[in-house]
């Protein structure tokens, strides 16, 4: 592969991975799947090896337990503030519809909103419901800790497949 293909090909997967990266900020973006399809773009255009198959594997699995902390964080804020598991359901149905309705903001507004409405209507009482939604909000700083930090690990773990592919 020409070396001016090869830098370019690494420099669009790093600018993928950065919007990955830097997206964990926003709730419901997709972070680290977008790291790791930036990672699966890469060994298309480049193959793999036998390091590159065990790298890819950890990135699969990070990006799937990312997504699992994130929903997991938000719910169990949300819970220990006092909304109901229904509740916590629809607001995460309401943060993917939103998101997907009206990127990448949507989500965020959705969600906060779910959670404060229905729990106002199933308590009868502002304060209780005001307390789930800054349960949740918690878990959403949490969650945004643990993406973050996933999406350094799996930004790291792709530049040793790079370096290990080129050595």
């Amino acid at each position: 592969m020409p070396a001016w293909l090869d830098i370019s090909i690494f420099a669009v997967v790093q600018i993928l991975m950065l919007i990955g990266l830097f997206g964990s900020i926003v709730p419901f973006f997709p972070g680290p799947f977008i790291m790791w399809l930036a990672g699966l773009g890469y060994s298309v255009m480049n193959g793999f090896n036998t390091a590159g198959i065990v790298l890819f594997t950890m990135m699969t699995l990070l990006m799937i337990f990312a997504g699992l902390v994130d929903n997991l964080f938000m719910g169990a804020g949300a819970r220990k503030g006092g909304a109901s598991w229904v509740t916590i359901l629809v607001a995460l149905i309401a943060g993917v519809a939103g998101t997907l309705l009206v990127p990448p903001f949507g989500g965020i507004i959705a969600a906060p909103l779910a959670v404060l409405l229905l729990e106002y209507v199933r308590l009868r009482d502002l304060r209780k419901a005001w307390l789930a939604l800054r349960g949740m909000t918690a878990g959403w700083g949490l969650s945004f800790i643990a993406r973050f930090s996933i999406g350094v690990v799996i930004m790291v773990l792709w530049w040793l497949w790079v370096w290990l592919l080129k050595g």
